[in-house]
Formats: structure tokens, C-alpha cells, sequence
């Protein structure tokens, strides 16, 4: 069965009603914010890329706490829990998840204190006046680059599915992350 607004198979047939996936709504914040990271890529802006990417666990933890706080024990939680092969037995890429959850953990504070992302959050919520979203990356061209460039393509691209992965299957439900993002959306 497909998801008429979608476009994506529900994995159910049409007479298992217990079973049908609800499509989640979607944020444009979000949504343009990984859009974005694509289309650096797509432009072969590696740096800016890597550092809007490695910013997005830390923007999803923030966003899950009510204080709009991150810290290192919820950043690794977050890493482990959504930072892994959409389908692990069909993982051809040989992808190194546990290298990105390192560089990720890497980049966030030390110490025990939550702290608020601010200056990944402004970037977030600058996104809300977005009226098309860029294109995003075309994956088929990822093939001739320096290790930079095929680095930064594997890192944003394994932290955008999995910001994709979290959001649909979990933000979209959570009401802290919603009133959050609509907090977001109207501070100047």
C-alpha cells in the first residue's frame, strides 16, 4: 500500500488498518536546514557542509529539551540511537557510522553542563523564511572527488538520513520538539 501524500510504500496492505504507517508532517525549518546541507554539497562547499552536518545532533537534542539545552550524555544517546544504516543488512557502502558518532561526540562539550546551541539554532530558525527549497544533492555525482570531498559527502549524507529518520519517526510525535520548533519560529 503507498501513501497517497507521500509517495512511500506503508509496508501494509490495504485490509491491516493496525498496521498502516502514519505519514509524519513536516517541519520546513528542518526540512530546508537538511535540504541546505545538500545543496552545499551539491555546490562542493565541503567545510560549510561538514559543519552545518555535525551541528544536526546537537540541534536534535536541543529541540528534544524543553531548556533548548544539549549535552553530552543525550548527544551520545541521540548518536546511537539514529546514527546507523537505514538498512543494516543491505549496507553496501560499508559506511563508517561509529567514526561519524565519534566526530560528532568529538565536537561537543566536555563537560557534564548542558549547554543551549545557540548559534546552530539561529541557523535552524533562519530557515523558517525559506520559500523553495534548494534542490538537494544528487547522490550520482559523488564519485571523483579528493578524500575531502567523498569524507564530506559520506558524513552529511549519513547525519542528514539520520536526522530524517529521527524527525520522521520520532520529533513529529514528541511535543517538546514541536513547541520548540514553533518557539523557534517566531523569535526575531
Amino acid at each position: 500500500m503507498q501513501d497517497e501524500r507521500t509517495g512511500e510504500s506503508t509496508g501494509a496492505s490495504p485490509g491491516a488498518l493496525g498496521n498502516i504507517r502514519v505519514a509524519p508532517s513536516s517541519s520546513r525549518m528542518v526540512a530546508n536546514y537538511l535540504a541546505d546541507i545538500e545543496q552545499l554539497l551539491d555546490e562542493q562547499r565541503w567545510e560549510a557542509a561538514m559543519r552545518e552536518a555535525l551541528d544536526v545532533p546537537r540541534i536534535a537534542v536541543a529541540l528534544s529539551d524543553p531548556q533548548l539545552t544539549s549535552c553530552a550524555d543525550r548527544l551520545k544517546e541521540w548518536c546511537d540511537q539514529w546514527i546507523h544504516p537505514a538498512e543494516p543488512d543491505r549496507n553496501a557502502s560499508g559506511a563508517d557510522y561509529e567514526r561519524i558518532s565519534a566526530t560528532v561526540l568529538a565536537r561537543s562539550p566536555r563537560d557534564e553542563t548542558a549547554t543551549v546551541p545557540s548559534l546552530a539554532l539561529k541557523r535552524l530558525r533562519l530557515r523558517r523564511h525559506a520559500r523553495t527549497p534548494p534542490r538537494g544533492f544528487s547522490s550520482g555525482l559523488k564519485t571523483n572527488f579528493a578524500p575531502e570531498g567523498n569524507n564530506a559527502i559520506e558524513t552529511c549524507t549519513i547525519l542528514v538520513e539520520a536526522a530524517r529518520r529521527w524527525y520522521a519517526h520520532s520529533a513529529v510525535h514528541d511535543r517538546t520538539v514541536q513547541a520548540n520548533l514553533a518557539r523557534l519560529a517566531v523569535l526575531r
